[in-house]
């Protein structure tokens, strides 16, 4: 029998899952907001659900948090702030008139 990738074990930390629903979350907020057309952005009710999934990203990219610095840290640092970027834009297209 073949085991599962991680990405698919939720009780297990995957920094891949979390990057992979972040950036789901970015392309599907985006394109809820009229994105390809700039002149026809609008806000949305339904971004709500983009942002719950960013929510997501950033306790699974915090789940995968070192005990101790190291360069991994670092990076899972920098991921929370993209995850942080990601999560504001779609409050902002959630609330632009």
């Amino acid at each position: 029998m073949l085991a599962r990738p991680v990405i698919f074990r939720l009780r297990r930390r995957s920094l891949l899952r979390a990057i992979v629903l972040a950036l789901l979350a970015l392309a599907v907020s985006l394109r809820m907001a009229g994105f390809p057309r700039i002149d026809r952005l609008h806000s949305s009710a339904w971004q709500i659900l983009p942002a719950l999934a960013t929510c997501w990203a950033m306790c699974e990219t915090a789940r995968c948090f070192g005990r101790r610095w190291n360069l991994y840290h670092a990076g899972v640092v920098i991921l929370l702030w993209a995850d942080l970027m990601i999560l504001t834009l779609a409050i902002v297209l959630c609330l632009y008139p």
